[in-house]
């Protein structure tokens, strides 16, 4: 049996009605290597024998491996081999989901879904591999669990909103957003109704691809326009920073980026500079939090943005009570654990997958608030109608404080005109 060593992820991606590969895709591990064919015959093997018999293979595990397996529109397979000590069938699964929604932004549903030529779609598949590694890769951020973009404050985001929006009306664009770092300063209004997946895979996209001064990309929306590709435009307007546009068949490249980049964004050059240079904030400068708060994930469920942080306090040190790493994998443990087992969450298309809690089907009601307490940690959760606040917390602070607490730091980050 083949077994996953170190922190490895192993990504296959085959044909759903024959199971021929088209690609295999790891990191990590002590030898970075494909699997052996015979592995990915029992692993393709295995689901497909189920689905015959009408029962859905979902997931499985052995001492040191998760494995989840998943099917898109009958007509892709993905699997996913972690060792990962942090990876769960909820992480896994979204894993797979960014993987397919990558595949569709790249290449569009309509060829994924009738492949005429496979040996055609293994070569046009291969654009799709650094967007790809990139999900594989361990995260320093929550947006590939949770499908929301992450933003940041700036005390110049009115100035640059107000010019952002008349950048976009003069592109012909309705979609546009000014990113730095992976994080969203400001965005259109229409930018936020694109569905949530879709703007943090375009935010994603731009973080992936190497340093360029403007780029002309199609890209197919996995939920709004999977078949028909809009035009994604972005621009350097600093080192660091970068406006993006979805846009029509007008206007140019060139004129916006001759005309119009020069007419809106020019005279604002210093304060881009300025913006570019500071580190990307998720508070407002005016917030305080309690000083027992070691992360902070606060998501706005209508506006389909978040707030993520593992610095709340803005400085961190060896002598912290956790390291940063330790504290972004128990947030992101904590998230999709909360989710996964108490939390209702809008279902993906397709989704099957039903809460695996045993206290849904005893009670007619859904809980709105859940805790962990563990060695090194405390973990409190609230889940409102606009926001989720996801909080990780020093091991000294009471568990009887934590609510009101939560509750307190919930108020005062929805209290300020802050980004979410």
């Amino acid at each position: 049996m083949w077994e996953e060593t170190g922190d490895s992820v192993t990504l296959l991606c085959l044909t759903a009605s024959s199971g021929v590969p088209l690609y295999c895709r790891s990191r990590g591990g002590s030898v970075k290597q494909q699997l052996p064919f015979s592995v990915i015959g029992s692993l393709n093997g295995v689901h497909m024998f189920g689905s015959n018999l009408d029962v859905l293979l979902t997931a499985a595990c052995t001492e040191n491996t998760r494995v989840v397996w998943k099917v898109f529109h009958n007509s892709i397979t993905l699997i996913v081999l972690s060792s990962d000590e942090g990876a769960s069938d909820f992480s896994l699964g979204r894993l797979l989901e960014n993987v397919f929604s990558a595949m569709v932004l790249v290449l569009g549903l309509e060829e994924l879904v009738n492949a005429r030529n496979i040996e055609r779609l293994k070569k046009d598949l291969k654009a799709c591999y650094r967007l790809i590694d990139s999900f594989l890769e361990p995260s320093k951020c929550s947006a590939d669990l949770t499908h929301y973009v992450e933003c940041a404050v700036v005390p110049s985001r009115a100035i640059l909103q107000e010019c952002l929006e008349a950048f976009a009306s003069s592109a012909e664009s309705r979609f546009g957003s000014l990113l730095t770092g992976g994080h969203v300063l400001c965005a259109t209004e229409q930018w936020w109704q694109l569905a949530a997946q879709e703007a943090m895979l375009l935010v994603w996209l731009v973080r992936t691809l190497p340093p360029h001064t403007s780029r002309d990309l199609p890209v197919y929306l996995p939920h709004g326009s999977p078949t028909v590709p809009h035009r994604f435009l972005t621009f350097q307007l600093v080192p660091g920073l970068e406006v993006v546009l979805l846009c029509g068949p007008t206007p140019s490249l060139q004129y916006v980026a001759d005309e119009l980049v020069k007419q809106f964004w020019q005279p604002l050059l210093d304060l881009l500079k300025q913006t570019a240079r500071a580190s990307p904030r998720c508070l407002p400068p005016s917030t305080s939090l309690a000083p027992g708060i070691l992360g902070l994930l606060l998501i706005n469920q209508e506006q389909r943005k978040s707030l993520f942080t593992v610095q709340p306090h803005g400085t961190w040190t060896e002598e912290s009570e956790m390291p940063l790493k330790s504290r972004l994998c128990a947030l992101r443990s904590f998230y999709a654990l909360a989710i996964s087992l108490y939390f209702p969450s809008e279902k993906s298309e397709g989704s099957t997958v039903p809460l695996q809690e045993e206290f849904q089907a005893g009670f007619p009601h859904h809980p709105l608030h859940c805790y962990i307490v563990s060695a090194t940690h405390k973990a409190y959760a609230i889940h409102g109608r606009q926001h989720q606040l996801f909080l990780l917390l020093k091991p000294d602070v009471p568990t009887f404080a934590l609510r009101s607490l939560a509750t307190s730091t919930l108020q005062a980050l929805t209290a300020e005109d802050s980004a979410l």
